[in-house]
């Protein structure tokens, strides 16, 4: 760049002047600009002589485009008009318009504090939803090489239905690598998150930990905080979440202290990491121990093959390269190395998928991603939008109802001089000037809910008052809202004709208020919709809850067996436990009842169809599970220690006798697990995973594999719960002084089911609740308006002898009409939105009309009580008062 060009005014800016101006007229504003800019550069520099310049230009910019006009020379102007109006004048102008905005203001403080409040509870609303979903949008994204890392799934075919499964076997990794590792820079082989004991000295802590191989950490851009992240590659090392290390070490230094992982491993800490946000989805992995530590440990490469899917993969796609196309190239690799197994009948498929989707599209159907959390995206970022909309109509009906207030100063203001462009940008200026104000309001709003927000939300969301992007998105709220609920007020108040106005034959004419019951109707519309929007929501959640379980949950807890010690010393523990008489009975399981999470396939019984690719949850148990649970046996009968047969002894659930098709289970034989199993009971249905999801087939087995995992304990209904859980713990530490005491009650696992659905109903029910009552607070507004403009009407009608209550119905009569109006039309839209949502889930409830008939009404009674205030009191108002004040 030359010289020269540096100390040019911008080019775009010059631009922007010659577009703007007249022709001719452009060229001697920019000359007289161009001598000023040179002498600001002398005297300011170049920068800031830059930014007058810009600043200049700026100030010939009206908030409206106008038409551009003809240049007229000077010297063909007569003297009066070769003046234009100075900064100070323009300055003066615009104070002035302040000064107007802020009485008009003062003067109606009432109307004031509903625009300014409905508009600030509207933008709060708005921020909150955004924050949740910038929260939602960032997840992961706090990983470097986000947009590269992908977890490899697979789909199956099973019982001619393809089933996707985050699961892996452990062969596959290296699979990869062989015939495809040119186009991966990582591949990493985890096991699945869980808790585990660690121990260092006299420190017993539980944590959420992982088994990872050594190209995890570097993949995941874990922050370094002390020592090495590469730590992985020694089969006896560990990495610690800073905060878990300052728990276990306090201030001392970490590095190359002994931890001791589930009282039989130990390990050296070879590196503290950052703790990982709660928007990632490892952000609960507070330790990563090496994957070949597990393998050696459970002698893992003897164990499974490549039906066990009971790892997880992950990969980092090597650089210039596409996700979608190497998620192609892999689509084969473990159908070309299972050939010849019997795992081939399920067609397996793997493919990529991408980090980017791990959160918001993590649902499959049928082997295709159908969406996730994504859709309460779109349903709060409508909710946010309608809550704000709801808000600028109050404003925007507020304003135009007022309009013949202000109607004799726009007839003055027009005949002094000012044109229709100076009247918008005075009362468009007054509208940004309430959205200002709302804005102040509605950060307070902000801060002082979030913490409330946060609790009902399950999150940890801050107000981002660092970020650009905020202030932003604050800026862009004000000017939106302000110019969106300004703008039909101003284009219709700078309409009015000033010889009508002033001569007292102005009239806002039949059809004025026509857009103002539109916008009620819109407003009470969208309430109806997020009423029964809430009820139905709640409707499923209930619906699902009181689902029968098939077991009794009351009382019942489990304990996981994470140390050797706890398998070892289970009998003494339960000869212990039994004889305080404080649980009725307990068990061992290899899964919790709320959470039958392992399936086997490979089953032959008579009759089956050769053709069945079965997949059948199994659950191993000892004797005294069913008792434990409280199942109902439906045929046969329990386990029982006194038959030594029933190591070989399947008990079914209902779902899985229909799906053998068996018309007598009893006395069926089964071959399963190398071995011959006879059917000696059924039990009924019981939900052991989804509560919308429909019972799947599943086998009872008395464990002969070690593979049990669970403590399953009843607590007696005479115990006092308390009481039976201290002593639960003190036996417990008794037998198992190193293992930490740990234990969930059915009642909490069962809950998480229905978390999500829950918090989704309370944040709506929120929104709702708040979109009724920014309605309410417009309607109120405007029946304060109708009253106070009928006050001559009213006081002439009772002095002909009208009574408080036929005034009453005069003024509520329009208001409730345009309720009726709001709910025929919301009804037939509420009812096809939701049932299309009820059919995601298949265990669904319906939606009866009586909750359309209890929303309407409630609506309707909520619309009384608001207009009834008004309306009463405009009744009430003696009539002498009310004439002489007219």
């Amino acid at each position: 760049m030359s010289s020269e060009q540096k100390t040019r005014p911008p080019r775009w800016v010059q631009r922007l002047l010659q577009y703007r101006l007249p022709t001719g007229l452009s060229e001697e504003v920019q000359g007289d600009l161009d001598e000023l800019f040179d002498l600001w550069v002398d005297e300011f520099g170049i920068q800031k002589a830059r930014w007058k310049y810009i600043g200049q230009v700026l100030g010939f910019l009206r908030p409206l485009p106008e038409r551009k006009q003809s240049y007229i020379p000077r010297d063909v102007l007569p003297p009066s008009l070769l003046t234009t109006p100075s900064t100070i004048t323009q300055i003066s102008m615009f104070r002035n318009y302040f000064k107007i905005a802020f009485r008009n203001l003062t003067r109606n403080k009432g109307y004031s504090f509903i625009n300014i409040g409905g508009l600030a509870i509207g933008m709060a609303v708005a921020m909150l939803i955004g924050l949740w979903i910038y929260d939602e949008v960032s997840f992961d994204r706090y990983h470097k090489n986000y947009d590269r890392i992908a977890q490899v799934v697979q789909n199956q075919t099973i019982d001619g239905r393809v089933q996707t499964w985050l699961g892996q076997a452990m062969q596959l990794g290296p699979a990869i690598e062989s015939s495809y590792g040119n186009y991966f820079k990582h591949i990493v082989r985890t096991s699945w998150p869980g808790d585990h004991i660690l121990k260092a000295g006299d420190k017993t802590l539980v944590k959420s930990g992982i088994y990872m191989e050594p190209g995890g950490p570097e993949m995941l851009s874990l922050i370094k905080i002390k020592g090495s992240i590469d730590g992985l590659k020694d089969p006896s090392s560990v990495l610690l979440a800073e905060t878990v290390a300052q728990a276990i070490f306090g201030d001392s230094d970490p590095i190359g202290r002994l931890i001791k992982i589930n009282n039989k491993m130990d390990v050296k800490v070879t590196g503290v990491y950052k703790d990982l946000p709660v928007n990632s989805t490892f952000a609960n992995i507070t330790f990563i121990a090496p994957w070949d530590l597990l393998i050696s440990s459970e002698n893992l490469k003897d164990k499974v093959g490549w039906g066990n899917s009971w790892f997880q993969t992950f990969v980092q796609i090597a650089d210039h390269t596409d996700i979608n196309q190497v998620s192609e190239k892999i689509k084969y690799v473990k159908r070309d190395n299972i050939k010849g197994e019997d795992d081939l009948r399920f067609n397996p498929e793997i493919f990529l998928h991408p980090m980017s989707q791990w959160h918001l599209y993590s649902e499959f159907e049928n082997g295709v991603s159908v969406g996730g959390k994504i859709r309460f995206i779109w349903l709060f970022g409508i909710v946010g939008a309608f809550v704000l909309v709801l808000a600028c109509i109050n404003f925007m009906n507020l304003s135009t109802a007022r309009s013949e207030k202000r109607a004799k100063e726009v007839g003055v203001r027009k005949v002094v001089g000012s044109d229709r462009g100076q009247l918008i940008s005075q009362f468009l200026g007054e509208s940004l000037l309430v959205a200002f104000l709302a804005l102040v309001i509605a950060i307070l709003l902000v801060v002082l809910t979030l913490p409330l927000f946060n609790e009902i939300a399950d999150k940890k969301i801050s107000i981002l008052w660092v970020s650009p992007w905020f202030w932003l998105s604050c800026i862009s709220f004000c000017l939106f809202t302000g110019l969106l609920a300004g703008s039909y007020p101003a284009l219709y108040l700078s309409s009015f004709h000033p010889v009508k106005v002033l001569k007292g034959t102005f009239r806002v004419g039949r059809f004025a208020a026509a857009p103002r019951k539109v916008l009620v109707v819109v407003q009470f519309t969208v309430s109806v919709f997020l009423i029964v929007g809430t009820l139905v929501v709640f409707r499923q959640i209930q619906f699902a809850k009181d689902r029968p379980l098939g077991y009794d949950r009351k009382g019942l807890l489990t304990i996981p067996m994470k140390t050797q010690e706890s398998h070892d010393h289970y009998n003494a523990f339960q000869n212990d436990l039994m004889n305080t008489r404080m649980v009725s009975s307990m068990a061992q399981s290899e899964s919790a009842i709320t959470n039958a999470w392992v399936t086997n396939g490979g089953f032959q019984w008579r009759g089956k169809d050769p053709g069945l690719q079965d997949e059948i949850v199994t659950v191993g148990v000892t004797h005294q599970f069913g008792k434990t649970v409280d199942w109902k046996i439906k045929s046969g009968r329990d386990f029982s220690e006194a038959f030594s047969t029933d190591s070989s002894g399947f008990i079914l659930n209902e779902a899985a006798v229909k799906y053998m098709g068996f018309k007598q289970p009893l006395g069926e034989v089964v071959k399963a697990f190398g071995g011959q199993y006879t059917v000696i009971g059924v039990v009924k249905d019981m939900v052991t995973q989804s509560i919308y999801d429909p019972i799947r087939p599943t086998i009872f087995y008395i464990d002969t594999f070690k593979r049990l995992s669970l403590i399953d304990i009843k607590i007696s209904p005479q115990a006092n719960t308390s009481q039976a859980i201290d002593k639960i713990k003190t036996l417990f530490l008794k037998h198992n002084p190193a293992t930490p005491f740990d234990y969930r009650f059915a009642d909490e696992e069962f809950a998480a089911k229905y978390k999500e659905e829950e918090r989704i109903g309370k944040l709506a029910s929120v929104f709702a609740s708040l979109a009724i009552f920014i309605s309410c607070l417009g309607l109120f507004g405007l029946a304060s308006f109708v009253a106070e403009q009928r006050t001559k009407e009213i006081g002439i009608r009772k002095v002909l002898g009208a009574t408080v209550i036929s005034l009453w119905q005069l003024l509520s009569r329009e208001f409730v009409w345009l309720v009726l109006i709001a709910f025929i039309i919301a009804t037939p839209i509420a009812w096809y939105f939701l049932n299309s949502w009820l059919q995601d889930y298949q265990y669904r409830t319906n939606i009866p009309g009586w909750i359309f008939v209890a929303t309407g009404l409630g609506l309707l009674l909520i619309t009384l009580l608001t207009v009834s205030f008004q309306a009463v009191k405009a009744a009430l108002i003696n009539p002498v008062k009310s004439l002489r004040n007219e």
